[in-house]
């Protein structure tokens, strides 16, 4: 997951606006977002190649999405998959403060990572890279393969877009605009993250088209004051087309609302 945009107790009727893009290679299968079996109560797509996930949810509205650290010069070929990261915080059923804690103990071990999480009532993000962890205000945050609010381009743009896109709810066309804006960045703002120039202008849009690579899938996860979730998710094919979606609904801690 490369773009995150989280509106956290800012809107009065929807505490929860989640907006996300999940970038990775076109080669790399996965499955649309599901209710899973194991752990059971998690809706989340799946990576079908090491079976993980970058973005779930829970039925008492408990959510992790992962975001990788863009550091070229520190990818460990033999680290496990930071996929299983937002599972485990979700099949845990534990206050921020506990799975803060886990990551401190636990984090070092995965390629550099940022996962933002709430577990109903509170907020939390932790990075990887610092080892840092802490709880979060109520506020409007972006997150993408840097730390929380790295003013990228892509993050001010679509922080700016989303301020605006909270107006108009629940309606989606504006969050998934937002998430499909693909204008570059100039060179003069881009980050310098060890990548060749030619790569860091592909990456340097919200949604992205580039060989081989890209914007696989947008998901917008909406909560509203009774509890009502919403959760839709957009897949995208090579080109950027769409290639089907889903759509999920159910309210906070209803044990009918997955099989």
């Amino acid at each position: 997951m490369c773009l995150v945009l989280l509106a956290w107790r800012v809107h009065p009727d929807y505490p929860l606006v989640l907006a996300a893009n999940r970038d990775e290679f076109h080669a790399r299968a996965a499955a649309p977002a599901a209710w899973w079996g194991a752990p059971a109560g998690i809706l989340a797509g799946r990576d079908l190649s090491a079976g993980g996930t970058w973005l779930g949810v829970t039925r008492d509205a408990r959510f992790a999405v992962l975001t990788n650290y863009r550091d070229p010069a520190r990818v460990d070929q033999a680290a496990p998959s930071r996929g299983q990261l937002v599972p485990e915080a979700l099949a845990q059923a534990e206050p921020v403060d506990a799975t803060l804690a886990r990551l401190r103990r636990s984090g070092g071990a995965y390629n550099g990572f940022n996962l933002l999480f709430g577990d109903g009532e509170r907020l939390g993000i932790y990075e990887s890279v610092p080892a840092t962890g802490r709880e979060l205000t109520p506020g409007v945050y972006g997150l993408s393969n840097h730390l929380l609010d790295t003013p990228w381009p892509k993050v001010s743009a679509a922080k700016s877009q989303l301020a605006a896109a909270l107006e108009r709810l629940p309606e989606d066309p504006p969050l998934l605009e937002l998430l499909r804006d693909d204008r570059p960045a100039a060179d003069h703002e881009l980050p310098r993250t060890g990548l060749s120039l030619e790569w860091e202008r592909l990456l340097s849009s919200a949604f992205i088209r580039a060989p081989g690579y890209g914007t696989r899938c947008s998901t917008i996860v909406l909560m509203d004051r009774d509890g009502g979730v919403r959760f839709e998710e957009w897949t995208w094919d090579e080109a950027g087309a769409p290639a089907g979606s889903v759509r999920h609904e159910f309210r906070r801690a209803d044990p009918a609302a997955a099989p």
